[in-house]
């Protein structure tokens, strides 16, 4: 499922790596957009009569948590037969000061549902800090000459999406070890002004950083999304400065090598800031 989003698009490209049969699924499929040769569905998490046709005859699904219609989802899988759901959840679920956070509760919910209901059996995936979510800062670094940011020197480990795929994959080909839903972070910590300074290297220019005041981020973040969760995004960072946002060897236990670092991922992604 979401086969075109960042993890989701790594998943699919790994399995095939792997030789496995496997079909897609995105809401609005386009042509040209999925390897030849892969099945391709058009279905709608929220849309339970989209999912059965995608469900029936997969032994296993990987799906992205989504708040809304997870019963249907339930049941739509069970009703077909799903026996495993890999499920792309969020680290501050197992991480103690998230506890309580809008968007940590919202990851929650959907964990329990899945685990409530028995069957299928679900293996929560569970990155912390995505660094994907460093490309929100892309019109400003090539269009602004600064980049805004609220508590630039606070400290996280962003995952590459890569490496979060690698782990699901582990997951959908027989991998059984606890520490698959371990929390999922990239090697090391690195501030999000020293992140900048990584992207600035691999796009060969200097970004300056420009501190914003928790009011102005609020009002800037609420721009694209909802204003409570741009709070909740905010009480993050907050505790990523206070010093809470660990790196992990989960990738190391569960694939047996290190975590991609945060310059790779950038030289990975240069074209998306130049």
């Amino acid at each position: 499922m979401g086969a075109r989003g960042s993890v989701g698009r790594c998943v699919l490209e790994q399995l095939l790596a792997h030789g496995l049969p496997v079909r897609a699924s995105a809401r609005r499929p386009e042509p040209g957009r999925f390897p030849d040769g892969v099945e391709v569905f058009a279905a709608d998490l929220t849309d339970p009569a989209s999912l059965l046709p995608a469900f029936e005859g997969a032994g296993q699904v990987f799906l992205y948590a989504s708040r809304k219609g997870v019963e249907g989802v339930v049941r739509t899988a069970r009703a077909a037969g799903v026996e495993r759901v890999v499920l792309l959840s969020s680290g501050s679920v197992i991480h103690p000061t998230s506890a309580g956070n809008l968007l940590t509760e919202g990851h929650r919910e959907v964990e329990a549902a899945f685990v409530a209901a028995g069957d299928p059996i679900v293996v929560p995936i569970r990155p912390l800090v995505l660094a994907t979510n460093t490309l929100a800062w892309a019109y400003a670094i090539r269009d602004m000459g600064s980049l805004p940011l609220y508590q630039p020197d606070a400290l996280t480990a962003p995952i590459h999406e890569r490496d979060v795929a690698a782990v699901a994959c582990a997951a959908l080909t027989g991998a059984t070890t606890p520490a698959l839903s371990g929390m999922l972070t990239g090697p090391a910590r690195i501030s999000q002004r020293d992140q900048a300074a990584a992207i600035g290297r691999a796009v060969g220019a200097r970004i300056p950083v420009r501190a914003l005041s928790r009011d102005a981020a609020l009002e800037r973040f609420s721009w694209f999304m909802p204003r409570e969760e741009a709070e909740a995004v905010l009480r993050y960072l907050d505790d990523a400065a206070a010093g809470n946002s660990p790196a992990t060897s989960t990738v190391q236990d569960v694939l047996g090598r290190p975590a991609t670092g945060f310059d790779q991922w950038a030289a990975d992604h240069a074209d998306e800031f130049r």
